[in-house]
C-alpha cells in the first residue's frame, strides 16, 4: 500500500510541475515523448501501415542502422557528420536554383506502393528502398530521392566502386538488359552525356561533390510484385567522393524530370506518387506509385519550375508555435521552398528562423541552453529527463494548407530540428526530418502536394 502510494504521489508532482513549467498555456499547444526515443533505439522492425489492395505493390523504407535495414552496417556516423554532408546538398540545391528569376517558379499543373526505410546506415539519413533489377531479378537495395532524375545501381564491370551489401550487377547475365546507343532518344534526354564503343554514357553530380558516370541503359525492374519494363537507368562503373563510402547498390531517382522512376512510369500508374517516411530504426514506412489523390484534405500547389524540372516547389507562408501564429512578414517566404527527401533539416530563410528560434526558445525555458551542434544552434539540455515536452510547430502553406509536425520532425538529438540559410532570398528546404510520418503526395497531374499525418 505504501509503494502505490509513493507512486501515486511521483505521478502528482510530475503532473503539478508541467502545469507549472506551461502556466497559462494550452497543453494541447504541447507535445510530449521521452527522451530515449530523441536516442533513436530500436531492437524489432516493424511493418509499415499500409493495407494491402488488388493492383497495389507495397516496398517497404528503412532506418540505415536499424533493425529493418537490409544493409548492415557497423559504424554509425555522428549527427554532427551527417549534418556536414547535408549542408553540402542545401548549398547545392541553392545554387542549382540561384538562376530561378523571383520565386519557386510557376505551376504546372492501378498503384504500385514500396516501402521505404530511413537510410542511416549508409552514413546518410536518406531512405532507402528494395528493388529487383533484371532478368532474372537480382535484389538492389537503393536511396530514393525527389531532387534526382537519374536512377542507377552499380554494375559489373567497374573500375572504381564501392562495397555493397547487395550483389553486384551483372548486366551480361541479364537477358532483358540493353544498352542506349548514342544517337538514341533517351540519351539526347540526359543533361550531362557522352558516347564510348557507340554506347551513350551518363554522369551524374551530387550536391555533397560526389560523382557516378557508366553506361545508360534499360532492363526489367521489380517493385514488389509489379514490373515495369524496359526502365531506364545508369549502369555505374566510376565513382568519386562520398558515393564510394555508401553501402547502398544506387539511387533511385523520383524527381519532375523525364529520367525519373516518377516520370517513366505516369503512363501506367498515373501522375501521382507519395511516400511515408518513417520516423525510427525500427519502423518501415513506404513509397506509392499510382497514388490515389483523394483523402488528401491537406493540400497545397506544387510549383514547378521550367528551368529546374527535378524539384516540387511549395510556397511557405507562416509558421505556428504553441498554436500562436509567428510575426513573419510575407516577403520572407517569397522565394519559395522545396519538397525534398534527401536532404535532412528544413532549411528557412533567415527571418522566419529567427522568428521560430526565439519562439521555440520561449516555450522551452524550464531546459537549460546547451551548446550549439553543427548547423543547430538552438539546443537543450535534458539531462536527468524522462522525458519532455516541447511546444508544437506547425508548417503553414499556401492554400491554407497547416501541417503540424511530429514530436519527431520538431526535435533532433536535443536541438531544434531547423536550419537558417543566409538570408530570404535563398530557396527554403523542406526536409525528410519534417516529413517524417506524413504520407507525403507529389500530385504531378493535378498540381499539388498532398500531408496526411500519421500514416506510418
Amino acid at each position: 500500500m505504501a509503494s502505490v502510494s509513493k507512486l501515486l504521489l511521483l505521478l502528482l508532482c510530475t503532473y503539478l510541475h508541467t502545469l507549472i513549467a506551461h502556466a497559462g498555456d494550452d497543453l494541447r499547444s504541447y507535445k510530449f515523448l521521452p527522451v530515449g526515443s530523441l536516442k533513436s533505439a530500436a531492437v524489432s522492425c516493424s511493418l509499415p501501415k499500409v493495407a494491402p489492395s488488388s493492383g497495389v505493390v507495397t516496398v517497404p523504407l528503412h532506418h540505415r542502422h536499424g533493425p529493418c535495414s537490409t544493409v548492415p552496417s557497423t559504424n554509425a556516423p555522428t549527427l554532427e557528420n551527417m549534418l556536414r554532408r547535408d549542408q553540402l546538398r542545401a548549398a547545392y540545391i541553392t545554387r542549382k536554383y540561384s538562376g530561378v528569376n523571383g520565386s519557386a517558379g510557376d505551376v504546372e499543373g492501378s498503384d504500385v506502393t514500396v516501402p521505404t526505410t530511413l537510410g542511416t546506415s549508409l552514413d546518410t539519413l536518406e531512405y532507402l528502398i528494395t528493388v529487383g533489377m533484371g532478368s532474372p531479378a537480382v535484389t538492389q537495395t537503393m536511396l530514393i530521392d525527389t531532387g534526382s532524375d537519374v536512377s542507377w545501381v552499380q554494375c559489373k564491370p567497374c573500375s572504381q566502386c564501392h562495397s555493397q551489401a547487395d550483389s553486384l550487377f551483372d548486366p551480361s547475365s541479364s537477358s532483358t538488359y540493353s544498352a542506349f546507343s548514342c544517337t538514341s532518344a533517351a540519351c539526347a534526354q540526359l543533361r550531362q552525356r557522352g558516347c564510348s564503343s557507340s554506347q551513350c554514357q551518363y554522369t551524374v553530380k551530387y550536391g555533397d561533390g560526389s560523382t557516378g558516370s557508366g553506361t545508360y541503359s534499360s532492363d526489367v525492374l521489380a517493385l514488389g510484385s509489379s514490373t515495369v519494363e524496359n526502365f531506364q537507368f545508369g549502369c555505374s562503373q566510376s565513382e568519386s567522393g562520398n558515393l564510394l563510402q555508401d553501402q547502398t547498390a544506387g539511387l533511385m531517382g523520383l524527381g519532375g524530370g523525364a529520367e525519373s522512376l516518377a516520370t517513366q512510369t505516369a503512363g501506367t500508374f498515373g501522375k501521382a506518387f507519395s511516400y511515408c517516411l518513417p520516423p525510427t530504426p525500427g519502423s518501415s514506412g513506404f513509397l506509392t506509385l499510382g497514388a490515389a489523390t483523394s483523402g488528401f484534405v491537406v493540400k497545397t500547389p506544387m510549383l514547378r519550375s521550367t528551368q529546374v524540372p527535378s524539384y516540387y516547389g511549395v510556397l511557405l507562408q507562416a509558421i505556428r508555435v504553441g498554436g500562436r501564429q509567428l510575426n513573419i512578414p510575407a516577403s520572407a517566404f517569397s522565394a519559395g521552398s522545396i519538397m525534398d527527401s534527401g536532404t535532412i533539416i528544413t532549411r528557412l530563410p533567415r527571418t522566419a528562423y529567427s522568428a521560430l528560434s526565439s519562439a521555440f526558445k520561449a516555450g522551452m525555458k524550464q531546459y537549460p541552453p546547451a551548446q550549439p551542434m553543427g548547423i543547430f544552434d538552438t539546443c537543450f539540455d535534458f539531462s536527468g529527463q524522462s522525458s519532455v515536452s516541447i511546444p508544437t510547430v506547425a508548417l503553414v502553406f499556401s492554400g491554407g494548407a497547416v501541417v503540424d509536425l511530429a514530436s519527431d520532425g520538431i526535435i533532433l538529438g536535443s536541438c531544434l530540428a531547423f536550419a537558417a540559410n543566409s538570408d530570404d532570398t535563398s530557396l527554403g528546404i523542406i526536409g525528410n526530418v519534417q516529413q517524417r510520418t506524413f504520407e507525403v503526395l507529389y500530385d504531378v497531374g493535378g498540381g499539388a502536394v498532398g500531408f496526411k499525418a500519421g500514416a506510418c
